[in-house]
């Protein structure tokens, strides 16, 4: 074959593709069609979901007025010879901060306390500049946690655990009603809340520590909610049940955050 026919015989196969598209566009148009309408029906779908945003990120003429009369509230008791500029590392990102959560009440309230704090001159000290971005980590649910572990007493916890040939096993880790005394919303995720709140450095779990008051744990232990654990347990063969007692607390930190941020000023005795 000559290097003529070569290059005829390349263009015609060339020419057939091209006009074989057009076949194979026409044969998927319906389903592109198709699968533009589900996008497009996606879009408006997201868009109808996130219109509300919008409306709930306040600007800062929103937050002047929340501000003002939420501080004027708090810090009624308050000498005026004692209020002073807050330091703007606490100031300016409390006010950003509530551009996007001031829908939250529970979490709106942690920063106008924080504020609060930071104005006046005899408890400035205690308004860390952390305390915004651990605020920032927080759901509204902790927070809810927080304020329950300003009333005082014991917090008990326990682990639920199966006892097996090889040492044991932990089928329900931190369980208590913390959850349901501080009124949580989600409170099945209670032991995710004190994780989260360990971690921040605002609680702990000491380690082999545990409350010697009698009928706290009974109460826990007895609860009715480890029903179907019990009957997991009851059905394996050489499986037996146990508790592993343990106690939660405020840290150092917590205690001072919880100053500063979750008790309400105006409740606070004025010095």
């Amino acid at each position: 074959m000559s290097d003529d026919d070569k290059i005829t015989q390349a263009a015609k196969a060339v020419e057939g593709i091209v006009k074989a598209v057009p076949v194979y566009q026409d044969a998927l148009q319906p389903a592109a069609k198709q699968i533009g309408k589900g996008l497009e029906t996606i879009t408006k779908t997201i868009n109808i979901a996130l219109a509300p945003v919008s409306a709930l990120v306040w600007g800062y003429e929103k937050i002047s007025v929340f501000l003002s009369a939420k501080l004027t509230d708090k810090l009624k008791n308050v000498p005026p010879e004692r209020i002073v500029t807050p330091n703007l590392l606490v100031a300016g990102p409390v006010v950003e901060s509530l551009r996007f959560a001031a829908h939250e009440e529970t979490l709106r309230e942690l920063y106008a306390n924080l504020l609060a704090t930071s104005i006046d001159s005899a408890t400035a000290q205690n308004a860390h500049p952390g305390f915004v971005q651990i605020i920032q980590n927080m759901s509204p649910d902790e927070a809810r946690v927080l304020k329950f572990f300003t009333t005082g007493g014991d917090k008990p916890l326990i682990d639920v655990r199966a006892n097996v040939k090889d040492g044991y096993r932990i089928l329900y880790r931190n369980f208590s009603h913390i959850g349901k005394k501080a009124g949580c919303e989600h409170q099945q995720l209670l032991p995710n809340y004190l994780d989260n709140l360990c971690r921040l450095g605002l609680l702990e779990i000491p380690p082999m520590v545990h409350i010697v008051a009698e009928g706290l744990y009974e109460e826990l232990e007895s609860d009715k909610a480890l029903d179907p654990i019990k009957k997991q347990v009851e059905a394996k063969e050489g499986w037996t049940l146990s508790f592993n007692r343990k106690e939660i607390s405020l840290t150092t930190l917590g205690k001072q955050f919880c100053l500063a941020c979750v008790i309400d000023k105006d409740l606070q005795v004025s010095n």
